[in-house]
């Protein structure tokens, strides 16, 4: 007759229960290794590329309207797609807030970036006193704000007159969801000063 066989012994269940344990840390640890070196949310990276003024006009030589066009380049950094809403883009004159425009939801793939064009009239506002600008040489350069490279307002710098300058404030919300689990909330924006001539509404330059 054989001899029946002993249960295990409590060493041997506490020995497995450790490995166990060590081994989900591991797992675990690994995880947020992996989440927050590829998947950690950030930021998008908004470029303004340009900024341009179609129609311009100056009424009794203290009564400004305009149409505004800023193009710029949204990049999506992360590993998943971006969703974007509640995004807006306002203008500033002298602290005041002379234009406003919704940028309509939607999406951007990740890594991918998508180029986008605002413009929307801006109805009339006092003038308050002009700056004059007198060059010589060329004409100071502007930044895009992103990569630092500059954009000037004309090539000869010989522009002389007055000049006025606006703040353009473009925010961008929305959120990214990593593994079609987590779910962040991003934010972008990007504020520019752009230095326009009175005389015809031209764009010397803008800052970012």
């Amino acid at each position: 007759m054989s001899k029946p066989q002993r249960p295990p012994s409590g060493r041997t269940n506490l020995a497995s229960c450790i490995v166990a344990t060590v081994f989900l840390i591991f797992v675990v640890i690994i995880i947020f290794i992996v989440y927050f070196t590829v998947f950690k949310p950030h930021d998008p990276k908004i470029s303004v590329n340009a900024v341009q003024l179609p129609s311009f006009s100056v009424s009794n030589s203290s009564t400004v309207n305009f149409t505004f066009s800023q193009y710029v380049a949204v990049m999506n950094p992360n590993k998943a797609a971006f969703t974007h809403y509640d995004s807006t883009i306002q203008l500033l004159y002298s602290g005041n807030r002379v234009g406003f425009m919704f940028i309509p939801a939607g999406n951007i793939d990740s890594g991918r970036t998508e180029y986008m064009a605002a413009t929307f009239a801006v109805q009339s506002f006092p003038l308050t006193a002009p700056q004059t600008v007198s060059t010589v040489g060329p004409m100071p350069t502007f930044g895009d704000g992103v990569n630092g490279v500059g954009v000037s307002g004309n090539g000869n710098g010989n522009r002389v007159g007055p000049t006025m300058e606006i703040e353009s404030k473009m925010e961008m919300a929305g959120r990214v969801r990593v593994l079609n689990f987590f779910t962040h909330h991003v934010n972008a924006r990007a504020d520019c000063k752009v230095v326009i001539a009175v005389s015809d509404g031209s764009v010397l330059g803008f800052h970012c």
